[in-house]
């Protein structure tokens, strides 16, 4: 049974040598070639000085040589930082300097924008970069540091590194996450925590070695363990899926098909995209057997299209986050009529959920409380915030006879039915209060999105020091439509509150989006906020 994540590669490379490992566009590498080339990134990075514990940055776009760079580097003993490198460049840095990462693989591209614009930064952080382009070269910008190219590392040794002496507890990866406020944190996690993620889903989702996972999902996003992870532990076929697909549903739908996925892992985002744009009525998808989302609800009245579409395949939902990993699943084919949200199921394997109640005890079923979790999923902390990591990782007595342990504070606000599956309520941090009344902004944004007009919402709260906070919303709204402010505030004032009901809607033709793909709430919030004091 492996205990370190690179194991998960040596043992499919023995099993499967010859077979796909990472397909990108005209391009495959083999198991075999995978985990010799991976081999060979070991070795450049121990050449650099890279131990045990040390990290070393990935700013990457999704390919082949993003896959070799993680198995490398977790070979290596080392830890791997993903990073966008469609971020500003200061916010790069920032990850860079405060994981004091040693080595950076990125491109030539966003090498030489570093190091104009941050060269004195960057020139005491970085002791070696990583060039992935066929064609990079030592480039004089890069000053002092020294520059490695592909074509070098794969001149390195092709045997697997001596043992460096980890053990499952050891950090592999630390994700940063944006939060709402103040600088992003950075989520350690160890081997036996993403061990635990991948293995769930290995398990649960039955991955063969004919199987063809979609990597939609960038690295830094947590649920991607399932692409880099699970579908190497069960030696299937990575299939990287082209950024630019994801503005073109037409040419996405395409591709899955063409491509024979099987197993289809994005955020409903973009599931909501393929309905309503994808003419996915003109394919049969015959190899597709699974949909899997995850990182924000799935709006319901998209999620029943797609089934209508594709009638054969199982559905996933996914719930977690980069401090967990997944939390629960929710597995099904058909969904009662008279739900309006999809439930997030029951807890992974190897991991304890209970939700506690305002007074801090046990809630009973049916009672609304904040999740929390205890297993080997659990992050370590925050890196280099003590007291953030105190905010979230608590002393609690599940089992009196155990004693007190620590636990996650997830912030989520869930309740248990009787059949045991967990419904998600709302963030705890989206819970405000107006005019007195305790409002969760998610209740008003489904109402909202209830309207078949609506593709799109979010609810916005406006400090106000009348009453508390005001109500914006902003939506999407399907073309054609010349839905206006005052009937769209009647429709939900059918199903919510007057008191909820926003006191403008603003109707945009998009959402600004994260990286990953998810609605950029930080974002859309300071916009609003700042239109508001101007």
């Amino acid at each position: 049974m492996p205990y370190l994540l690179q194991q998960l590669l040596e043992n499919s490379a023995k099993q499967h040598p010859n077979k796909e490992a990472v397909v990108y566009k005209n391009t495959v590498i083999t198991y075999q070639e995978l985990d010799i080339a991976s081999n060979q990134l070991a070795w450049t990075l121990k050449n650099a000085g890279i131990e045990k514990g040390n990290r070393v940055g990935i700013c990457l776009n999704k390919s082949i040589e993003e896959i070799v760079a993680i198995y490398g580097i977790l070979k290596a003993g080392a830890v791997y930082v993903p990073i966008d490198p469609a971020s500003p460049i200061q916010r790069i840095v920032y990850f860079i300097e405060n994981c004091h990462s040693k080595v950076l693989v990125t491109t030539q591209k966003t090498a030489t924008k570093l190091y104009q614009e941050f060269l004195d930064q960057i020139a005491t952080s970085i002791q070696q970069i990583i060039l992935i382009d066929e064609d990079a070269k030592d480039r004089r910008e890069f000053c002092q540091t020294k520059v490695v190219t592909w074509q070098q590392v794969l001149q390195s040794p092709k045997e697997p590194l001596p043992c460096n002496n980890l053990i499952d507890c050891d950090l592999a990866h630390i994700m940063y996450t944006s939060g709402s406020t103040g600088n992003p944190k950075g989520v350690m996690l160890t081997h036996r925590s993403i061990l635990n993620f991948a293995s769930c889903f290995y398990h649960c989702l039955e991955v063969q070695p004919s199987d063809r996972l979609s990597h939609q999902l960038q690295i830094y996003f947590a649920a991607s363990v399932v692409d880099i992870f699970t579908s190497i532990q069960a030696g299937a076929t990575i299939v990287v899926v082209p950024p630019e697909l994801a503005v073109f549903p037409v040419d996405l739908a395409n591709f899955i098909e063409a491509q024979r996925i099987t197993i289809w892992f994005s955020v409903p985002s973009l599931l909501t995209q393929l309905v309503l744009r994808g003419n996915l009525q003109q394919h049969q998808f015959q190899h597709l057997r699974q949909v899997l989302f995850a990182g924000e609800p799935f709006p319901i009245q998209y999620l029943r299209q797609l089934m209508q579409l594709m009638p054969q395949v199982e559905y996933c939902n996914i719930y977690g986050s980069a401090e967990t990993g997944a939390r629960t699943y929710y597995r099904f084919r058909t969904l009662p009529s008279e739900l309006d949200a999809v439930p997030i199921g029951q807890a992974c394997a190897n991991t304890e959920l209970f939700i506690v109640n305002d007074e801090g005890q046990i809630a009973k079923t049916g009672e609304v409380g904040e999740l929390y979790a205890r297993g080997s999923s659990v992050m370590k902390g925050y890196w280099g915030m003590p007291e953030k990591t105190k905010e979230v990782l608590v002393p609690y007595t599940v089992y009196p006879q155990l004693g007190e342990e620590t636990v996650f504070r997830t912030g989520d606000l869930v309740k248990q039915e009787a059949d045991g599956n967990y419904r998600y309520v709302g963030r705890r941090d989206h819970l405000i209060k107006s005019r007195g009344y305790r409002i969760e902004l998610e209740e008003i944004e489904k109402a909202i999105q209830r309207h078949p007009d609506v593709e799109e919402v979010v609810v916005i709260a406006i400090p106000d020091e009348e009453i508390g906070n005001r109500l914006k919303a902003v939506a999407v709204l399907k073309p054609g439509s010349d839905l206006q402010q005052n009937t769209l505030q009647s429709f939900c004032a059918q199903t919510i509150p007057n008191y909820m009901v926003p006191e403008s809607i603003e109707f945009r033709s998009q959402l600004p989006k994260t990286s990953t793909g998810k609605i950029d709430r930080v974002m859309l919030g300071r916009e609003l906020r700042d239109a508001d004091r101007s």
